[in-house]
């Protein structure tokens, strides 16, 4: 709830004239690099599947056509700081700016439990539509993570290995 009041607040912020968020555009944009890297992970991971959860997030996921909201693009578990199990702090702001709201959940799946996922779509009221979108984001941002990571930085290719699961996971039992 703690990191759903805080997209809340900031998606309420003017975004006239707000720079376009690092991630902000159309999800259809990351299928080519998206396809390269499910190729690069045949051995790894279970290619038929991601393609096939790659596939229906796409083909789910209509391009954002509502406003423009301020986007944090980056609520990556390293981002958010906590005390007590609750939230204290969002840091690095580098990819922030204006662009799809579907941007933020790709957290959803890097972080969240599934019963916290639930909760903390419902908080945001997300429509099907922008979940698929942010499931996509998630999913595509990890399959091109764990190729590049793999050898340089474990951490980075572990939470890219949970986020792949948690996708692959969602998309069979929605199956």
């Amino acid at each position: 709830m703690d990191l759903a009041d805080f997209v809340t607040a900031l998606r309420g912020i003017d975004p006239t004239d707000g720079p376009p968020a690092y991630r902000g555009g159309p999800l259809a944009e990351q299928d080519a690099g998206t396809r390269s890297a499910i190729e690069a992970l045949d051995g790894m991971i279970d290619t038929e599947a991601a393609t096939a959860a790659w596939g229906e997030c796409l083909s789910q996921a209509r391009s954002w056509a509502g406003p423009p909201v301020w986007v944090h693009g980056d609520l990556m578990p390293g981002n958010l700081l906590t005390v007590d199990g609750r939230l204290s702090a969002v840091i690095d702001f580098g990819t922030a700016g204006v662009g799809d709201p579907a941007c933020d959940l790709i957290v959803a799946w890097n972080l969240l439990p599934v019963e916290a996922r639930n909760i903390y779509r419902d908080a945001l009221q997300v429509d099907d539509v922008t979940w698929a979108r942010g499931r996509g984001r998630a999913l595509s941002m990890a399959l091109i993570q764990l190729p590049y990571y793999q050898d340089t930085n474990p951490g980075m290719a572990a939470n890219a290995r949970h986020v792949i699961k948690a996708v692959l996971a969602d998309h069979a039992r929605s199956s």
